[in-house]
């Protein structure tokens, strides 16, 4: 079997293991249910840890330089290191490669921002359910509910930071500091994608203006020179009638 066969049927698999990482981690995080449902839960998050772990391992064999490969993949193995980036799996039949390409245009830009709205969504809910379980528990924690972690981690996103919501323990702390850098690249990305619309607008409407001044194309000016061509051989045309009459049409006579 060759790593490319491995992927395509692997794909939707891991798809479905991260589908249920997310939904039985939400579960246990919010609910917090009782036994035996926590530990049907508990089961199904070491499943999907089991699913990406098997993943890993097979890639990497199947890998023709395996060391290259391991240096080019980081995220396959932050997703089996670390839980929390499990549900970015879901984001992987849209890379933003697959986005961008055989898309002109706006339709790139409509792309990438639907992109980079899904990836914002996902890392804001999966981070803010990470810390919420890390620090509903500890002592002088100020984030113990869902709503106070969502919160905390749009205004981290967004850089605004009002600083009534932290973390305190040190796992929260690495989270938000994963978080902050995601929500740099998010804004960079949404940035970059409003210049780059207003740089086409701005350049649309200085090519109208310069057409409105005066200036043509090269198929416009040809057309205008065929236009005169024409003008100029029907101008002829009457010439030689007019110098060859008078002006009501008779044949004129030399005088005596």
């Amino acid at each position: 079997m060759t790593l490319q066969t491995w992927q395509k049927h692997s794909e939707g698999p891991l798809i479905g293991a991260a589908f249920v990482f997310l939904a039985a981690y939400s579960i246990l995080v919010i609910v917090e249910p009782a036994a035996p449902y926590s530990t049907a839960l508990t089961i199904a998050i070491w499943s999907t840890w089991a699913a990406f772990g098997v993943d890993y391992l097979v890639k990497l064999s199947l890998s023709p330089q395996r060391g290259r490969w391991f240096l080019r993949h980081p995220m396959d193995l932050l997703m089996v290191v670390l839980p929390v980036a499990r549900p970015l799996r879901l984001l992987r039949p849209f890379t933003l490669r697959k986005v961008m390409d055989r898309a002109p245009g706006t339709a790139i830009r409509a792309r990438v921002m639907a992109y980079v709205i899904a990836s914002a969504l996902l890392l804001i809910y999966t981070v803010a359910l990470s810390v919420l379980s890390f620090e509903k528990g500890a002592p002088n924690a100020n984030i113990t509910s869902m709503g106070d972690s969502l919160w905390w981690a749009i205004v981290t996103l967004t850089t605004i930071g009002y600083g009534d919501f932290y973390p305190v323990t040190v796992p929260g702390r690495w989270a938000a500091t994963a978080l902050m850098i995601g929500g740099f690249a998010v804004l960079s990305m949404v940035t970059a994608a409003v210049a780059s619309w207003l740089v086409e607008s701005v350049s649309a409407a200085t090519g109208e203006r310069t057409k409105e001044s005066g200036t043509y194309s090269t198929e416009e000016l040809a057309q205008l020179t065929e236009l005169i061509e024409r003008l100029h051989d029907r101008l002829a045309v009457g010439q030689d009638r007019t110098d060859g009459g008078d002006d009501e049409g008779r044949p004129r006579r030399d005088s005596d």
